[in-house]
């Protein structure tokens, strides 16, 4: 009976060394990739830290002035007019602020040539002038 119990000692030894050098052997591959994703990560970090100072050379004024001088015939740049600015006031309605049209069935008459619908008008901005008085909205800018 004892050589029966120490070759199944021997079997479950066996099996357990199989399964810790197998547990090993995956935190070994763990720790591997782990070392592979930080490289990456470090490699990214560096590519950012090289970017951002790309652009901030590249959006040096002294520089954009220069291509402005250098490319000003092509490009026909202008500098922003103060009046080419509106105030919000002026700006479309947003999409969600748009009335909706009253569509009723089209009736058509005797010679099938004119159907009717309803629809409400859509508003227009008020120029300028007159809207200034109005409502008046804080936009940040000194304007006298």
């Amino acid at each position: 009976m004892l050589k029966t119990f120490d070759l199944v000692l021997i079997g479950v030894m066996t099996a357990t060394a199989a399964v810790t050098y197998t547990i090993k052997h995956r935190a070994e591959l763990k720790v591997e990739e782990v070392h592979r994703l930080e490289a990456e990560i470090k490699l990214e970090k560096d590519t950012i830290d090289l970017l951002k100072a790309d652009w901030a050379l590249q959006s040096q004024p002294n520089r954009l002035e220069r291509l402005v001088k250098a490319y000003n015939e092509e490009l026909k740049l202008q500098p922003t007019e103060s009046t080419a600015l509106v105030h919000a006031k002026e700006l479309p309605m947003l999409k969600s602020e748009v009335p909706v049209p009253d569509v009723t069935e089209a009736k058509v008459s005797a010679k099938g040539a004119q159907a009717t619908a309803k629809a409400q008008p859509i508003p227009v901005p008020a120029p300028r002038g007159e809207a200034e008085d109005a409502d008046q909205i804080e936009t940040g800018s000194v304007e006298e």
